[in-house]
């Protein structure tokens, strides 16, 4: 014997869930996309300004243990179209808003 019964949700809870996930996928691509064009201003200020499918794979705040100072490291993947070449690598970006780059271009 089955004595379970199964009760749908109210209208109103599918749609107040419905809306709050349509909010959070907004946001993530929001997000997501300010956080590229941040990237394609640093490389083209590094030297890297013409450059198609990049993503960026990380994002760290570190700390240098010595000076106890904070900074960011972004870790990139792009092609470069002037180089033809594919790059990877970290982008470390100092307190005084100054970018150093390690990149390993194939």
């Amino acid at each position: 014997m089955n004595t379970h019964q199964v009760r749908k949700l109210p209208k109103k809870t599918v749609i107040v869930l419905s809306v709050i996930i349509t909010i959070a996928f907004v946001i993530f691509y929001v997000i997501k996309d300010l956080k590229e064009k941040k990237i394609i201003e640093i490389l083209a200020s590094i030297g890297h300004s013409n450059i198609t499918q990049l993503k960026v794979i990380n994002k760290l705040n570190v700390e240098n243990k010595d000076t106890r100072l904070q900074s960011t490291v972004y870790k990139v993947i792009f092609y470069d179209n002037d180089l033809k070449q594919s790059c990877i690598g970290f982008i470390h970006q100092e307190k005084n808003k100054q970018y150093t780059k390690d990149l390993n271009c194939e």
